[in-house]
């Protein structure tokens, strides 16, 4: 099997952006992403093992029995290694040194709602306030404490999207949040003016377009919900404090027994994908003989392990090659023309050990005047 060197052009770097979708529905304290259900298998009745509305991080664990579950784990030794959510105290009195300590697989993500009612405690909410000032440049409504509000003290909500739904970023102009009452939309959020102001785009009366109702944090994967007027006459308990009309500060609300309300979240997210194409070329008259044993025709006296012997002479059996080159007409044998078949293509280190095969959808014909060259494309 013949190698070749890759050329200095034959190799290119490149970076792909895409921008994927996704689309979250809240419903009942239920989750769903981008219509998504659980999947049976054959062994579970959800394969991926993790909630509705959730995605498994490495896909582990993917149809395997509740007692043949594969975990991560380490051994309690000198080196003081643990996992994060072992506490020190945990970790000097419940593990014996020589012994595991153990973790969990499937890991999950989805996105959290939470609401800060006026005057509470928010810690998430004040970690991001160098954050939020940092986009003032876009608007005044990102301000941690301003006319507008301050986010330190006044009702609001926090939705955070992990991610590796989005990426590097949150694109803009792509978010849109709907509040639905009894199955019919009465109000929408959009970033239209791709600035991070959510501003109310739909409503039953009209009266309330353009407000907004909250901010979008691109790069960090915030939305904060401020707007606190009423969308529609229907009355539900949204926050466990009672009956109220819905506003966009309930958006997201995920309580049991919440079946008069839904949401719907959709954004779309920045991702770059490192490429690398390689061109590995076919040239003339290269590529031209295969040791297949179906490539050569031997004689139909003598067979392939039949031998000519005698003396201090060795002959095998007579062979040709076959010719594969189909005739125009009948009963006509075509010209002869030496001609292969390539299945894959391999890709060695500079060790000649195999690191990847490119593989064809079908057999490429490969005749000595043909001068083909193979265009790979490896994602990571």
């Amino acid at each position: 099997m013949p190698y070749y060197k890759f050329g200095s052009n034959d190799i290119l770097y490149n970076q792909l952006k895409t921008h994927p979708q996704s689309n979250f529905i809240i419903y009942d304290n239920q989750l769903f992403y981008n219509n998504k259900g659980n999947t049976t298998g054959s062994h579970t009745s959800n394969v991926t093992l993790v909630p509705s509305g959730y995605i498994s991080l490495y896909e582990l664990n993917v149809d395997r029995k509740s007692d043949n579950l594969i975990y991560p784990y380490v051994t309690k030794d000198g080196s003081l290694t643990s996992f994060s959510t072992v506490g020190t105290s945990k970790f000097n009195s419940d593990f014996a040194y020589g012994e595991r300590i153990t973790g969990s697989y499937p890991l999950s993500a989805s996105i959290t709602s939470t609401r800060y009612a006026e005057g509470t405690a928010r810690p998430k909410i004040n970690a991001l306030r160098n954050a939020l000032n940092s986009y003032e440049i876009l608007s005044y409504d990102y301000s941690y404490s301003s006319s507008l509000g301050d986010k330190s003290s006044q009702e609001l909500r926090l939705i955070s999207i992990p991610s590796i739904f989005y990426g590097s970023s949150i694109q803009k102009g792509t978010v849109s949040l709907k509040f639905y009452v009894s199955g019919t939309e009465v109000a929408e959020l959009k970033d239209n003016t791709r600035n991070g102001q959510l501003k109310q785009v739909a409503s039953g009366s009209g009266a309330d377009a353009g407000t907004v109702g909250g901010i979008v944090m691109y790069n960090e994967g915030f939305i904060i919900l401020t707007g606190s007027w009423d969308l529609a006459s229907h009355t539900e308990d949204y926050t466990g404090d009672g009956a109220a009309n819905p506003r966009w500060i309930d958006f997201a609300a995920m309580r049991n027994g919440l079946t008069g309300s839904s949401f719907a979240l959709n954004f779309s997210g920045t991702h770059y994908v490192p490429t690398m194409t390689m061109f590995a070329a076919a040239g003339k008259g290269e590529l031209n003989h295969s040791n297949n044993p179906t490539y050569k025709k031997y004689d139909a006296q003598t067979s392939l392990t039949n031998y000519i012997s005698g003396g201090a002479s060795f002959r095998e059996s007579e062979s040709s090659i076959v010719n594969v080159v189909s005739s125009s007409f009948s009963d006509t044998q075509a010209t002869f023309q030496k001609t292969t078949f390539i299945n894959y293509v391999g890709i060695y280190d500079e060790s000649k050990n195999l690191i990847a095969i490119a593989k064809m959808a079908n057999p490429v014909r490969k005749r000595e005047n043909d001068n083909i060259t193979f265009k790979l494309k490896v994602d990571f």
